[in-house]
C-alpha cells in the first residue's frame, strides 16, 4: 500500500514539471515571433506643399517717392515806398501784368510843383555858367566866380534828380511779369509803405520744395530728372532739379532740394500738394526675385531651389532692393525655379510639391 502511494505522487511530480517547462517554452517562443514578425518602424517623412517662380528677366528699377508743394518762380506784397493818398489803380485783379506797369499811384502835385520850379531856374543857371565861361576866357572875371557858377547849375541837377526820384515813389509798377491777386485798398485810400496793395506772383517756371533721405544726398544733383502728379488731374508733369541744401537736416536727417517745372501755359498753380518721383537707378535684363524668397541665416542671404522634387538651399549675393524685389547677382541663375512660400519650414533636401508656377 506505501508503495503504492510512492508511485501515485512521483507521477503527480513529473506532470508538474512537464507542465511548467510547457509554459516557460510557450512565453518565450512567442515573445521571440513578435520580435521578428513586428519590427519598429521610423517617422514618416511628410511633403510640404509650396509655391515656385521661374527666374527670368525682368527690368528692375529704384524710385524715391516724396511729397512736396509748388511755389511761385517770384512773389512779393506790392505796396509803396511812400504815403500819399492814393489816385490811381490801374489793374484788374487776378490779371497778368508786364514788368514795369503802372499798377497804382498816389498824388504827387507837390513834388511836380518842385520840379517845375527847378527846371525854370534851370535855363537861367545855365545861361550864367556860359556867360562867366565867356567872360573868363577874356579874363574879366575870376576862376573863382565861373566855378561858383557852375557849382550852381550842378545843385540845381541834383535837386531836379530828387524831385524826380520822389516823384517815382509815389508810382507803384511791377517788379515782374506775374499774375496780381486781390487788391486790399481803394482809390482815395491813404497809403503807407505797411499797407499791402495787392500780391503779385510769377507762376511761370515754378518751384518744387521736396526733402530726400540723407543717404541719396550724393546721388542726387543739378539736373537730376524727376516726375510728379498734381491730385485731381490724371497727367504725370516732368521737372528737375536746379538747387539744393547745404547741409542735411540734423533732426529729420533729410536734404531739402528744390526743382523747376515751366509751366509755360501756366495751368498748374502755386500753393499745390505734389506727389513726386525721382528714378534712382534702372537695371532693363536683371534677375530679380520677391524679398519674401530671401532667408537670412547667420548674415548670410539664401533662397531654396526646386531640384528633383526636393529643397536645396544656395546662397546668393544680392543688390538693388525694392519694396516688393531684390536683384540677385549671383547664385541662381536664368530657368532655376525657387521657393517663394513655406520658407521659414523648409530644410536641405526636404520633400517639396509645386501648387503653383509664376
Amino acid at each position: 500500500m506505501k508503495r503504492k502511494w510512492i508511485i501515485t505522487a512521483a507521477i503527480i511530480a513529473l506532470f508538474c514539471l512537464m507542465a511548467g517547462g510547457y509554459k516557460y517554452y510557450t512565453n518565450h517562443k512567442v515573445g521571440e515571433e513578435v520580435l521578428t514578425v513586428a519590427p519598429q518602424k521610423g517617422p514618416k517623412q511628410n511633403v510640404l506643399n509650396v509655391n515656385g517662380l521661374v527666374i527670368s528677366h525682368q527690368s528692375l528699377t529704384e524710385d524715391i517717392t516724396m511729397v512736396g508743394n509748388l511755389l511761385p518762380d517770384e512773389e512779393v506784397d506790392l505796396t509803396f515806398e511812400t504815403s500819399g493818398k492814393i489816385v490811381e489803380i490801374n489793374f484788374k485783379e487776378g490779371t497778368l501784368v508786364k514788368k514795369g506797369d503802372l499798377l497804382a499811384k498816389v498824388n504827387d502835385k507837390p513834388l511836380q510843383a518842385q520840379l517845375k520850379r527847378h527846371e525854370a531856374q534851370l535855363k537861367l543857371a545855365q545861361d550864367r555858367v556860359y556867360r562867366q565861361s565867356t567872360l573868363l576866357e577874356k579874363d574879366a572875371v575870376s576862376q573863382e566866380a565861373f566855378e561858383q557858377a557852375r557849382t550852381e547849375l550842378a545843385m540845381l541837377n541834383a535837386d531836379i534828380d530828387i524831385v524826380k526820384q520822389n516823384i517815382a515813389l509815389t508810382e507803384l509798377r511791377a517788379p515782374f511779369d506775374g499774375i496780381i491777386g486781390l487788391r486790399n485798398i481803394s482809390e482815395g485810400a491813404y497809403a503807407s509803405p505797411n499797407v499791402v496793395v495787392a500780391k503779385l506772383t510769377k507762376i511761370s517756371p515754378l518751384k518744387i520744395d521736396m526733402y530726400i533721405p540723407e543717404r541719396y544726398a550724393d546721388e542726387i544733383g543739378i539736373g537730376t530728372p524727376l516726375s510728379f502728379t498734381v491730385e485731381g488731374r490724371n497727367q504725370t508733369y516732368n521737372a528737375s532739379v536746379y538747387a539744393k541744401e547745404s547741409e542735411v537736416d540734423m533732426a529729420t536727417r533729410t536734404l531739402a532740394i528744390r526743382a523747376t517745372y515751366p509751366n509755360s501755359n501756366g495751368q498748374l498753380m502755386p500753393g499745390r500738394f505734389i506727389s513726386a518721383k525721382i528714378r534712382m537707378s534702372d537695371i532693363p535684363q536683371a534677375i530679380a526675385i520677391p524679398t519674401e524668397a530671401i532667408v537670412p541665416e547667420m548674415g548670410v542671404d539664401k533662397v531654396y531651389v526646386y531640384r528633383a522634387g526636393k529643397a536645396h538651399a544656395t546662397t546668393v549675393k544680392t543688390g538693388l532692393r525694392t519694396d516688393a524685389l531684390i536683384h540677385i547677382i549671383e547664385g541662381i541663375e536664368l530657368g532655376d525655379t525657387i521657393i517663394t512660400s513655406g520658407t521659414l519650414q523648409l530644410r536641405e533636401g526636404l520633400p517639396v510639391k509645386l501648387d503653383i508656377v509664376e
